[in-house]
């Protein structure tokens, strides 16, 4: 059981935070109510992200015996047998389901969708160029959307645009940095990383960075949000979204960090400090 527990990696929950996002910019993060339903869509989505990481390490445990990182996983490294990671993961995901639809009829669905979306990326969509990225970063915006849903709050389009361009720019970061790490086994260790270069993938960077700033910051500024949100002071929390985007771009080109976004979060001081502003500053000024 250690070893499936292992094999979901837990370690990767701060993912699932972005469940959280509707909870905060909906003014209920004082609300019990509100929070328990949050914090058991949170919970839920740990759930079914480790169940996605199980089926994927299933299917790609023989091209992950090359990687000099993921070979050290339970099920490519053979200490976790792929009979019962595979019983244990569908039992668990039919649990998952069930307590989501009871939960709420539509967040329900988006854990349907969420877990359909997964297998068919781990079975055919991870193999299709830039496809596969932006299959990664809807996993992250159905997660916002689901937040929204549970606590039944209408998700404005810039949250969604916001949300999907940071996703996409996490992903595209992944990408070059496995890249970077396998040098010329890229592709045996992961067949769609010959379809991309550390070039392309800079590119591809700078344009989501750029994009997701930009989107910020109209966000802040703009009068629909000022007016639903009841605060025009929205925009003093930009500064902290450069600064972590910056900082993070900094880690990815100067140390060699970003092919694990959790853990280069985590472990750098500076953007936890940073992020830590950020959400002070926007609890201020949305509820004081």
């Amino acid at each position: 059981m250690f070893q499936f527990l292992l094999a979901m990696r837990p370690h990767q929950w701060p993912k699932n935070l972005f469940v959280l996002g509707a909870l905060v910019f909906s003014r209920h993060l004082f609300d019990p109510a509100y929070v328990l339903r949050s914090i058991a869509a949170f919970a839920l989505f740990c759930l079914l992200s480790g169940i996605v990481y199980v089926f994927n390490d299933i299917q790609d445990r023989e091209s992950d015996r090359q990687h000099p990182e993921k070979r050290n996983r339970p099920i490519p490294s053979k200490r976790l047998s792929v009979p019962w990671a595979g019983a244990s993961a569908a039992v668990i995901g039919v649990l998952a389901l069930w307590v989501s639809f009871r939960l709420g009829f539509h967040f329900g669905w988006i854990a349907v969708v969420y877990l359909g979306l997964n297998v068919a990326y781990s079975v055919r969509l991870k193999h299709v160029v830039i496809l596969d990225v932006m299959i990664v970063a809807s996993g992250f915006l159905l997660r916002a959307i689901g937040g929204g849903v549970v606590i039944g709050v209408e998700i404005s389009s810039w949250f969604v645009l916001c949300t999907m361009l940071l996703a996409l720019f996490l992903g595209f970061v992944k990408r070059r940095q496995e890249i970077v790490l396998l040098e010329g086994n890229a592709a045996s260790a992961r067949r769609i990383l010959d379809e991309y270069s550390p070039q392309f993938l800079d590119q591809m960077i700078a344009v989501v960075t750029a994009g997701t700033l930009v989107s910020y910051a109209l966000y802040t500024m703009s009068a629909e949000v000022m007016e639903k949100l009841g605060t025009q002071y929205l925009n003093l929390t930009v500064p902290f979204v450069i600064y972590g985007l910056l900082r993070y771009l900094y880690l990815v080109y100067q140390k060699g960090q970003g092919g694990n976004p959790s853990s280069t979060i985590l472990r750098d001081p500076s953007l936890i400090i940073n992020a830590g502003l950020w959400l002070l500053t926007l609890v201020g000024v949305l509820y004081f």
